[in-house]
């Protein structure tokens, strides 16, 4: 019973002093680590968003060497800068959720995402072949954007990630009414 509460005493102070060693003071917890926050709806939606928004982006990287048409060039340009910035926000949060980049859906095609024979093609093409296959691509991957994003502002958990969902969801409709007042509806 004596060596029982010596050791507890013990415990106790090594606790306390590296506490005093490392500057921890105790803090009232006010919640769930930001982590527990994530749900499964969330990571879904940040690991198909982030290859999703790298496929787009490597398209709309092509079109200044490919297209003869400045608006569309424009909106490539202004898109591929926005993708970029989707797929910084994109990653924060997969390292704030604590889920691993294991990149689930690397070589996937799925609706809405730039098929890696699409990227194939526009390397090889130019002019309207280009343009076609540039504005079809960008229309599916605005509209199945947006979807993914209503499903994650609906069914998320993690504010942040609701949050990113709903900036993603705007600029992609806001792309897809500039794709349709230049070059109509699809």
């Amino acid at each position: 019973m004596q060596l029982g509460r010596h050791l507890l005493t013990l415990r106790a102070w090594t606790l306390l002093a590296a506490f005093v060693v490392t500057g921890c003071t105790a803090q009232p917890v006010t919640g769930p680590p930001r982590a527990a926050a994530f749900n499964a709806t969330d990571t879904a939606w940040i690991q198909l968003m982030i290859p999703m928004s790298e496929r787009a982006h490597r398209l709309t990287a092509l079109a200044p060497t490919r297209t003869t048409d400045p608006a569309l060039t424009d909106l490539a340009t202004r898109a591929g800068a926005r993708l970029e910035e989707e797929q910084a926000s994109l990653r924060a949060l997969l390292d704030l959720s604590g889920v691993p980049d294991t990149r689930p859906h690397e070589g996937h095609d799925m609706p809405g995402m730039v098929g890696l024979d699409t990227l194939a093609k526009a390397r090889k093409s130019t002019g309207k072949e280009f343009e076609q296959l540039l504005t079809a691509s960008l229309r599916a991957h605005f509209a199945q954007s947006g979807t993914l994003c209503a499903a994650e502002r609906t069914s998320g958990g993690a504010k942040e990630a609701k949050d990113l969902a709903a900036t993603i969801e705007r600029s992609a409709r806001e792309d897809l009414d500039r794709l349709a007042a230049e070059y109509g509806p699809r």
